[in-house]
């Protein structure tokens, strides 16, 4: 009865500990500034996820296309050409800026990199 308690006890303090009340951070919504070197953009469900990314000058960001449909990311500073599902285009922000961008082929589909 006692080692039964006892493997109680801790069982509840080990998943106490592994309960947080933060709520997930939304992901379309816009980052705080990334400080990371590299970071990600999901192509699925014809969205840029998180449409608009806040990052560091120098940062890498990697768009990876998750859909069957084709997408590309196009601005008037970089354009990565027709993505089919699974491939990625990444591009390195070297310069202080905004950049919308969209998919050619879906215009709805809008995104934004801020470079601070």
């Amino acid at each position: 009865m006692k080692i039964a308690i006892a493997f109680f006890l801790v069982a509840t303090i080990l998943l106490t500990g592994c309960y947080s009340q933060t709520p997930p951070a939304t992901s379309n919504s816009t980052d705080a500034i990334n400080a990371a070197s590299e970071v990600s953009v999901e192509i699925s469900g014809f969205a840029f996820t998180p449409s608009t990314l806040t990052i560091a000058k120098g940062t890498t960001v990697t768009w990876t296309q998750k859909d069957a449909a084709p997408h590309t990311v196009t601005s008037s500073a970089f354009d990565s050409g027709t993505l089919n599902a699974g491939q990625t285009y990444s591009r390195t922000f070297d310069e202080i800026g905004s950049f919308d961008y969209r998919c050619n082929f879906h215009q709805s589909m809008t995104g934004k990199i801020i470079v601070q």
